[in-house]
C-alpha cells in the first residue's frame, strides 16, 4: 500500500490565485499560471518537491489563458489574453516575445511531436504557424498565417504513417532476404524512412467545423458538425478522429487518404448540465469525463464499452462528494479524480487472475484518498516521475507517491496511515495509538519502548509508555535508513555505520573499506546487526555487549552470486547464523532466488522459487518430505519479501507472488500471493515446513513472530479466518511533556494469523510453543523419535489435537494415530482405521482431516488424489450439495444418479417437493420414489401420473384404483401401462371371460394367459385351460391336464415342446399303458435317454427309431450300447455306420476287421478318429499297432500320403518313406528326409531321386549328392559320380567334367570299406578310366600348340586295350578326321573314317564329326555319306552346365 507526499508550492506573496497548471513531459518542472482581476496575471516554475524557481517568473497586465509545454525542451509557450505570446526557458529564465501576429486572446496553442512547429490561434480566427530550432528557439516570423474569422478551439497534430523499419529489414537483409536487400540497394525503389514528426494537423472552430492543414500550410475544410468542438482526439491505433461538442455528442471519423472523413459513430455522452466538464483521453481508446457529478464515466472506444466508477464510503469519502477534475496517468495506470471536499481518488489499474481482458471496469480497484482541504479544481499527471499537481482554488501541492511505511518487532507495530500519521499497535498491552508528526514519514523502526521516525532529513525518537508516547529526542540526519536496538540507533552515511543515542550523539562507528562500499541496508534481530553495501557486501556485528563487535569478516556476494545487479534486503536470525538476501539482478528484475549465507560455513546457498527447490548443494529431506516439495505450488514464483523469527533461529519465512506479477507497481493488490515458511539449519539444510496462500483482505507481510504472523490490511478489510487484535483505549494520561500519540478508536492496520502448528495454541505458555516447533521440526526432517521426545511430556488434547492437525499438513498417519490415542477420541481413530483400505494415502489423511474438522484440507485432498466419489460423499455429508452434484456431473459420473437420488432425498426432507420431484426423476427412481411421496397429496399425484405417461407409473395408479375399487379407471391405467396381466386378472375377477381371452389372445402375454388357464381349469374347462397354458409355455401343467384327461394327441405334441423332465413324464406315461410306444421312444430319445430308448426300440423291434437314435450317438455313448448298434447294423449289411459306432466304442481293432473285409475306404476323418491320442485308453504298444494297421489299409487302399502320417505316428519312418516313394511326391519326400534325418531314409530318397530324369535339373543332383553324404553311403555316392561322369561323356562330350566327376568318385570308393577284394578290382577299374580320359582331354588340350604330338598320342591312345567306354573310339576318329580335314588331308580322313565305320558298323559315324568336315569331305571326295538314322548334335553357345558339388 502506498501513501501520497503532499508538497505545498513555495509560492511568492505576490502570486494570485492558481488558475493553470501543466507538467513538463520529461522533466519534473511544474508551470503554474495564476490571475487576479486587478494586478494581472503571472506565470511560476516550481520543481518536484515545491521549490520556486525565482529566475523564471514571468508576469504581465493581461491574464494567462493558454499553457504549453514543448514536448522535449525545457520551453513554456505562454498565451496570454491580449494575444501576445512568449517562450520561457527553464532553468535559464530567457522569454522571447513572438512577433504581434494576434490581436485577440489567445485560445490555442499546441506543438507538434518533436517540437519544431508551434501552432497559436486567438478569439478572432487568427492561426499562425512558427518553426523553432532544436534547442528550442524561434527561428524568424511565422510559417503561415490563416483568418478563419471564426474563434479557434481545439488543435491536435496528425502522427505521420510508420516508414519501414530500417532495422526490420536490416537483419532480413542479412538473413537472406533478397526482397530486403534490393530495398537497400540502388536498383531498388527509394526506402521509405517516413518523416521524423508530422506536421499537418487539425485545428477546430467555434462554429463546428475541422480544418486540415497539411505541411505546406495549406488549409482544407474535413467536417463539420453541430455546435462548438470542445475536445479532438486522434486515435492512432485505429486512425480514427474523435470529436466532442459542447452538449456532449461524441462523433468518431475515419480518414481517408484524400482529405476525407467518413463518420462510423455517433452517440451523446451522459453530462450533468450547467457543470464544468472535464475530459481525458487515453492512447488506448479510453475516454473519461468527471461532470460534476457523484461517479467518473469511463467510454471504451476499442471494445465499443461504457461503465461508471463511483466513490466508497466504505475507505473514508462523503455523500453527496462531487468529482470535478479527472487525470490518467499511463506510466502507472492510475486514474486520479479531485473532489468537492478536498480528496484524491485514485483507483489503479490491478491485474485480476482469472478475469476476463474485456472486463474493463473489474480491473480497477479505488484506493484509500488522500486529502489535501480546499475544492480541488484541476489535476494533472506529469514529469517522468510520474508526480500529480493539484489545484485546490488556494494553492497547488505536489504529491509524490511513497511505500508506506512499517514495522514490527517485540510485540510492537507501526503502520503509516498518512504521510505525518502513523498507527502503533502493542499487542503485549493492547493498547493503539496515533502518531501524529510534523514531518513526512518515509521510515519508520519501533521496539518495545521506542518508536523512531524520518523523513531522509531528520530523525525523531519517540518513546512508548503504556498509552503514551513522548518525544524524546530529534536531530538533523541525512540517513535513509535507520535501525534501532535498545537505546540505540544505528544510521548510514558514506562508508560507515553510525552508532547513535536518541538524541543523536554518535557513540561508535563502524568503519567500511572502499572496497567493501557505502552501506545501504540495515536489519536487527535480537542482537545481531547485518549490513548490506552498494557493492554487494554485507557484515554481521554482535551488538549483546556495550560496543559492537563485528560477528564475521565481510563477505562479498558478488563472488558467489552469479549476474547480481545490488542487494534488495538483508536480514539475520536470532543467532547470527544465518543471513538471508534478496537480490536484484544486473538487468534490474527481480531475482526468483532468495539466498542463504551461513555464517559459520562462509558458504551461500538459495531457495529458487522458479523451479520450487532449494540449490542442489543443500542437504534434500526425506522421500515424503521431497514428495511435498513437489505437491506445493512453488514454482514459477519470485519473492517479495523475507523475515526470521525474532526468538527461533531455525524459522524463516518469505513472501513470494507469480512472475506475471513482479514488475506490478503495488504487489500488495495482488490475490496469488503466498506465505511460505521454511526451517533453516546447517545440518539439514532448507525444509518446507508450511506454505499457503495470503489470506483474502490483508496486504504485506510484516513479521513473523511465534506462534503468529503479522499482516498489514487496510481499514475496513480483514481476514474472516485470522486472529483479531482488539485495541483498548485509556483515558488521557497526564504528561510533563507534549505527547504526539493519543489514544483512539483508530481502525488496527495490523493483523496476525497464527501458524499452522500452533492453530488453537495462540495463549500457550512458552515451553509448549518450543516443544511443538520441535515437533515441528523434528516431524519435517523425519526423525520421529525426536518429534515424540519433544512432547512426551505434554498432556494437554488441546496440544495433541493442534499436533494432529499438523500431520494433516505432513501426512503423517503414524504420527496421527498417536495423537488421537492421547486425545481419547475414539470416533476418529476408528475413521482412521476403516480409511485404510483406500489405496491412496491422501484419502486416508482426508478422512483424519474430516474428524478434526478440517473441511477444507480434506477437500483439497480428496482432489489432489482424484478420489472424486470420496469427494462427492463429503460434500453430501457436509451439506455442499451444489458441490457434490457438479462433482458427480463432470468427474464422478458413475455415482451421479446415486448422488440425484441421495440430494432428492434431502430435498424431500426439506419439504420442497417440487425440485425433489425433479432429482428423482433425473436419478430415474422417479417411477417409485414420486407416487411415495405424493401419496397423500392424490390430485397432486394424479396430474403427475398423466403427465408422465410412464408405464410403470400408470400401473402403480391402476393399482392404487384398484385398491379403492375404481375398476373402470384402474382398467384403463392397467391398458395405458400395457399390463396385460392385471387387465386379465380384473376382467376374471369382473366375470369378462370373454374379453380376458381376446386380450390373452391378442397380446400372446405368458403371465395373462397362465392366469387365464388357471380360471378355465378352476372352471372344468379342460380344453381352453390346455390352450392357455400352452400359450403361457406352461408346458407341464398342460401335460398334467392331458394325462389325467387322456388327451393321447395333444400330450406328445405338449412333451415335445416342454423340458427333458416333462418328456421323460410323458414316456413313462405312454410306455405304461403300452400304447403308442414310438411315442415313447422317441420322447426318452428326445430327452436325452438314448439306452432307454435304445432298449425299448430293441425290446419293440423299432428299427426306424433306432436308425434315427443310431445317427446320435458317439464316444461319450455307452460303450456295451454302440457294440449292441454295431452289431446291429452289421448284421443289416451297414458297414460305414456299424464302423463309425465301433469306433466311437473305441473298438478299434475290430473296425479295421471290418473294413478290410468289407474294403471300406479309410477317408481323414475316421482315421484321426481311430488315431488314440489319450494313454488312459490304449497302451503305447497298442497305440503304434493300431496307427500301423491303419497305415496298412491305406497303403492297400493307395492313400500314400495318409499311410504315411499313420506310419510317422506310429513311429516307423521307414515304411513312412516307402508309402511316400509310392505316392511319387518329390518335395514331401525330400521335406521328409531332411525332417527325419536318418540315414536309411536320406538312402531311399537319394536312389528315389536318381529314378528321375536328374539329368536336366541341377538340383535334384545336388540333392542326390546331399542325400548320399548324409546317408553316409560313400559306394553309392561314387556310383552316382560314375553314372554322372558317362553322362558327361555320352551327352556333351565333356571329358573335363566327366574326369572331375570320376575323380570324385575315386575319392567316395576310397572310404568304402570292403574285405571281399571287390572294391579293389572296381578302383583299379576306375583308375584305368581315369588315366585314359586324361590321357585324351591332354591330347585335345596341346592340340593348338603341337598338332603333331597330339595326333601322334591320339593314335597311340587308339592302340590302348579296353579304351571305350572310358573314353569313346568314335570321340578319338572324330579327332584325327577333323584335323586331317583341317590340314587339307581329304584322304586320310576319309580312310580313318572307314576305319572307324567298320569298328562301329551298327551306329552312325557323322555323330562324332563336325557338320563342316561330312561337307567338305563330301566335296572333295565327291562321295555322298550315308545320312541314315543318325544323331547329329550341334554344339550349343548356351550348354548346359552341371554343378556337381565337387568338393
Amino acid at each position: 500500500m502506498a501513501v501520497y507526499f503532499d508538497h505545498r508550492i513555495e509560492a511568492p506573496e505576490s502570486s494570485a490565485v492558481p488558475s493553470q497548471l501543466t507538467w513538463h513531459s520529461a522533466i519534473p518542472v511544474l508551470a503554474v499560471a495564476s490571475s487576479s482581476p486587478t494586478t494581472g496575471g503571472n506565470v511560476d516554475l516550481y520543481l518536484h518537491q515545491g521549490e520556486y524557481v525565482e529566475s523564471c517568473h514571468v508576469e504581465c497586465q493581461h491574464q494567462p489563458t493558454v499553457l504549453r509545454w514543448h514536448p522535449t525542451k525545457p520551453v513554456i509557450a505562454i498565451g496570454w489574453e491580449n494575444g501576445e505570446v512568449k517562450l520561457l526557458t527553464h532553468p535559464s529564465g530567457d522569454q522571447t516575445i513572438l512577433p504581434s501576429t494576434h490581436k485577440a486572446c489567445i485560445t490555442l496553442m499546441e506543438w507538434s511531436s518533436s517540437g519544431s512547429r508551434l501552432v497559436s490561434g486567438d478569439q478572432t480566427g487568427g492561426l499562425a504557424v512558427w518553426k523553432v530550432d532544436a534547442r528550442g528557439k524561434l527561428q524568424g516570423n511565422y510559417l503561415g498565417k490563416h483568418e478563419f474569422n471564426k474563434p479557434l478551439t481545439c488543435c491536435i497534430f496528425r502522427p505521420t504513417s510508420p516508414g519501414d523499419d530500417v532495422a526490420m529489414l536490416a537483419r532480413a537483409s542479412v538473413g537472406g532476404d533478397e526482397s530486403a536487400l534490393d530495398m537497400f540497394s540502388w536498383k531498388g525503389a527509394p526506402l521509405k524512412m517516413g518523416p521524423q514528426e508530422g506536421l499537418a494537423f487539425f485545428v477546430s472552430t467555434v462554429d463546428g467545423k475541422v480544418l486540415s492543414v497539411d505541411e505546406q500550410c495549406k488549409t482544407s475544410t474535413l467536417l463539420s458538425v453541430e455546435g462548438s468542438i470542445k475536445k479532438l482526439f486522434y486515435h492512432e491505433k485505429r486512425e480514427v478522429l474523435a470529436v466532442i461538442t459542447e452538449t456532449m455528442m461524441l462523433s468518431q471519423y475515419t480518414l481517408g487518404s484524400e482529405g476525407s472523413a467518413q463518420m462510423f459513430m455517433k452517440v451523446k455522452l451522459s453530462s450533468k448540465s450547467g457543470q464544468n466538464v472535464d475530459i481525458v483521453w487515453t492512447d488506448n481508446g479510453l475516454l473519461i469525463t468527471a461532470t460534476g457529478e457523484q461517479v467518473i464515466r469511463l467510454w471504451d472506444l476499442e471494445r465499443d464499452d461504457n461503465y461508471v466508477l463511483s466513490l466508497d464510503e466504505m475507505l473514508g469519502f462523503e455523500r453527496g462528494e462531487i468529482i470535478n477534475c479527472v487525470s490518467y496517468c499511463a506510466g502507472k495506470e492510475i486514474l486520479a479524480a479531485g473532489t468537492s471536499h478536498g480528496r484524491i481518488a485514485l483507483w489503479r489499474m490491478v491485474a485480476q487472475p482469472g478475469s476476463s481482458s474485456c472486463d474493463t471496469k473489474a480491473q480497477w480497484k479505488l484506493q484509500t484518498p488522500t486529502e489535501i482541504q480546499g475544492n480541488v479544481t484541476q489535476l494533472q499527471w506529469g514529469s517522468s516521475l510520474n508526480l500529480l499537481a493539484a489545484n485546490n482554488s488556494d494553492t497547488v501541492l505536489i504529491l509524490c507517491e511513497h511505500v508506506m511505511s512499517a514495522h514490527f518487532s517485540q510485540q510492537v507495530a507501526a503502520m503509516q496511515l498518512t504521510p505525518t500519521q502513523l498507527s502503533i499497535t502493542n499487542f503485549k498491552t493492547g493498547v493503539n495509538l496515533a502518531l501524529q508528526s510534523d514531518v513526512h514519514i518515509k521510515g519508520v523502526c519501533v521496539i518495545k519502548d521506542s518508536v523512531t521516525v524520518w523523513n531522509g532529513k531528520q530523525i525523531t525518537v519517540y518513546e512508548l509508555s503504556g498509552t503514551v508516547l513522548r518525544n524524546t529526542g530529534s536531530f538533523p540526519c541525512d540517513s535513509h535508513v535507520v535501525a534501532v536496538h535498545g537505546e540505540n540507533l544505528y544510521t548510514v552515511e558514506p562508508n560507515r555505520v553510525q552508532i547513535r543515542t536518541p538524541q543523536g550523539t554518535v557513540k561508535q562507528l563502524l568503519n567500511f573499506t572502499k572496497a567493501e562500499g557505502n552501506p545501504m541496508l540495515l536489519s536487527v534481530c535480537q542482537s545481531y546487526l547485518v549490513v548490506g553495501t552498494d557493492t554487494a557486501h554485507i557484515r554481521v556485528f554482535d551488538l549483546s555487549r556495550r560496543d559492537a563487535k563485528a560477528h564475521c569478516s565481510a563477505k562479498n556476494l558478488s563472488e558467489q552470486i552469479p549476474n547480481l545487479g545490488a542487494l534488495s534486503s538483508v536480514k539475520c536470525n536470532a543467532n547470527g547464523s544465518q543471513v538471508s538476501i534478496l537480490i536484484s539482478q544486473v538487468n534490474g528484475r527481480r531475482d526468483h532466488k532468495v539466498y542463504f549465507y551461513d555464517v559459520e560455513m562462509d558458504s551461500v546457498t538459495y531457495f529458487d522459487f522458479f523451479i520450487g527447490r532449494p540449490s542442489s548443494g543443500i542437504s534434500h529431506p526425506e522421500d515424503s518430505e521431497r514428495q511435498q516439495f513437489q505437491g506445493t505450488e512453488l514454482s514459477g514464483r519470485c519473492p517479495l519479501s523475507h523475515f526470521w523469527d525474532e526468538s527461533e533461529p531455525r524459522l524463516f519465512v518469505c513472501e513470494t507472488a507469480p512472475i506475471s506479477f513482479e514488475s506490478s507497481t503495488s504487489y500488495l493488490d495482488m490475490v496469488d500471493v503466498s506465505v511460505v515458511t521454511l526451517f533453516c539449519t546447517q545440518e539439514h539444510g532448507l525444509l518446507l515446513q508450511d506454505c499457503y496462500p495470503k489470506p483474502g483482505g490483508l496486504q504485506a507481510l510484516l513479521a513473523l513472530d511465534v506462534p503468529y504472523y503479522y499482516f498489514s490490511c487496510k481499514p475496513g478489510e480483514r481476514d474472516p479466518g485470522s486472529t483479531e487484535f482488539l485495541a483498548t483505549t485509556s483515558p488521557p494520561t497526564t504528561q510533563t511533556q507534549p505527547s504526539r500519540g493519543t489514544p483512539g478508536q483508530l481502525p488496527s492496520m495490523v493483523s496476525r494469523r497464527a501458524l499452522r502448528d500452533f492453530v488453537g495454541l495462540e495463549n500457550s505458555e512458552k515451553a509448549t510453543r518450543d516443544a511443538m516447533l520441535n515437533f515441528s521440526f523434528y516431524l519435517t526432517i523425519g526423525n520421529m523419535d525426536e518429534a515424540f521426545k519433544s512432547i512426551k511430556l505434554i498432556k494437554s488434547k488441546v496440544v495433541w489435537e493442534n499436533m494432529a492437525r499438523m500431520c494433516v499438513k505432513t501426512c503423517r498417519l503414524d504420527v496421527a494415530r498417536v495423537c488421537l490415542g492421547n486425545m481419547g477420541n475414539a470416533r476418529a481413530a476408528k475413521a482412521l482405521k476403516e480409511a485404510e483400505v483406500e489405496p491412496e494415502q491422501e484419502a486416508q489423511v482426508a478422512m483424519l482431516a474430516i474428524q478434526l474438522g478440517m473441511l477444507e484440507d480434506a477437500e483439497k485432498l480428496y482432489k489432489s488424489c482424484q478420489r472424486y466419489d470420496l469427494l462427492n460423499n463429503f460434500y453430501q455429508a457436509s451439506g455442499q450439495w451444489q458441490q457434490a452434484l457438479e462433482t458427480a456431473e463432470i468427474h464422478d459420473r458413475i455415482h451421479l444418479r446415486t448422488t440425484y437420488y441421495s440430494y432428492a432425498k434431502y430435498l424431500e426432507s426439506m419439504g420442497d417437493k417440487t425440485l425433489a420431484l425433479a432429482y428423482y426423476e433425473n436419478s430415474d427412481t422417479h417411477r417409485t420414489e414420486v407416487p411415495r411421496m405424493l401419496q397423500d397429496d392424490t390430485s397432486s399425484l394424479e396430474i403427475y401420473v398423466n403427465k408422465m405417461k410412464d408405464k410403470n407409473i400408470y400401473k402403480w395408479w391402476a393399482q392404487y384404483l384398484e385398491s379403492q375399487s375404481d375398476m373402470d379407471s384402474a382398467l384403463h391405467f392397467y391398458q395405458c401401462a400395457q399390463d396385460y396381466l392385471s387387465l386379465v386378472r380384473v376382467h376374471c375377477y369382473m366375470g369378462n371371460i370373454q374379453k380376458a381371452s381376446e386380450i390373452a389372445n391378442e397380446t400372446g402375454d405368458r403371465a395373462a394367459s397362465y392366469h387365464l388357464a388357471r380360471h378355465y381349469e378352476g372352471h372344468d374347462d379342460i380344453k381352453q385351460a390346455v390352450h392357455f397354458y400352452t400359450r403361457a409355455q406352461a408346458y407341464n401343467n398342460a401335460i398334467r391336464l392331458c394325462k389325467e384327461n387322456g388327451l393321447d394327441d395333444q400330450l406328445m405334441n405338449l412333451a415335445l415342446l416342454s423340458n427333458p423332465e416333462d418328456m421323460m413324464e410323458a414316456a413313462c406315461y405312454y410306455e405304461e399303458k403300452d400304447t403308442h410306444m414310438d411315442r415313447a421312444v422317441a420322447l426318452y430319445h428326445k430327452a436325452g435317454y438314448v439306452s432307454k430308448a435304445l432298449e425299448l426300440a430293441f425290446t419293440t423291434q423299432q428299427f426306424s427309431a433306432l436308425q434315427l437314435i443310431a445317427d446320435d450317438l458317439n464316444e461319450n455313448s455307452d460303450p456295451a450300447l454302440l457294440a449292441r448298434c454295431s452289431d446291429f447294423f452289421i448284421t443289416h449289411s451297414q458297414y460305414e455306420k456299424a464302423v463309425d459306432l465301433l469306433v466311437a466304442a473305441k473298438k478299434y481293432h475290430q473296425a479295421l476287421e471290418l473294413c478290410v473285409t468289407q474294403n471300406l475306404t479309410i477317408t481323414d476323418e475316421l482315421a484321426e478318429r481311430m488315431t488314440v491320442t489319450d494313454s488312459k485308453d490304449l497302451s503305447e504298444e497298442a497305440r503304434k499297432e493300431v496307427l500301423e494297421r491303419i497305415a496298412d489299409c491305406c497303403m492297400r487302399q493307395g492313400n500314400y500320403h495318409l499311410a504315411t502320417k499313420k506310419y510317422t505316428q506310429a513311429g516307423n519312418k521307414l515304411k513312412a518313406m516307402r508309402a511316400l516313394l509310392k505316392s511319387g511326391d518329390t518335395e514331401k519326400i525330400v521335406f521328409f528326409a531332411n525332417v527325419c534325418r536318418q540315414k536309411e531314409l536320406f538312402i531311399m530318397a537319394a536312389n528315389y531321386l536318381q529314378s528321375l530324369d536328374w539329368r536336366k535339373n541341377p538340383e535334384i543332383v545336388k540333392t542326390i549328392i546331399g542325400f548320399y553324404t548324409k546317408g553316409r553311403a560313400p559306394d553309392l555316392l561314387g556310383g552316382f559320380y560314375e553314372a554322372c561322369a558317362q553322362v558327361e561323356i555320352d551327352d556333351y562330350q565333356n571329358y573335363e567334367k566327366a574326369l572331375d566327376a570320376l575323380t570324385e568318385a575315386a575319392k567316395c570308393f576310397s572310404k568304402v570299406r570292403d574285405s571281399t577284394g571287390k572294391q579293389e578290382a572296381r578302383m583299379a577299374d576306375l583308375q584305368h578310366k581315369i588315366t585314359l580320359i586324361k590321357k585324351f582331354v591332354h591330347l585335345r588340350r596341346i592340340y593348338a600348340e603341337d598338332a603333331g604330338e597330339a595326333v601322334r598320342l591320339c593314335e597311340a591312345l587308339l592302340e590302348e586295350p579296353e579304351l571305350d567306354p572310358a573314353v569313346r573310339i568314335g570321340d578319338a576318329f572324330g579327332f584325327l578326321v577333323e584335323h586331317h580335314c583341317q590340314q587339307g588331308n581329304f584322304q586320310v580322313a576319309y580312310r580313318k573314317l572307314e576305319e572307324l565305320q567298320k569298328l562301329l558298323p551298327s551306329q552312325n559315324v557323322r555323330y562324332y564329326i563336325s557338320q563342316a568336315s561330312v561337307q567338305a569331305l563330301q566335296k572333295e571326295m565327291g562321295t555322298q555319306m550315308d545320312s541314315g538314322d543318325h544323331r547329329l548334335h550341334e554344339k550349343e553357345d548356351d550348354e548346359v552346365e552341371e554343378d556337381l558339388n565337387l568338393a
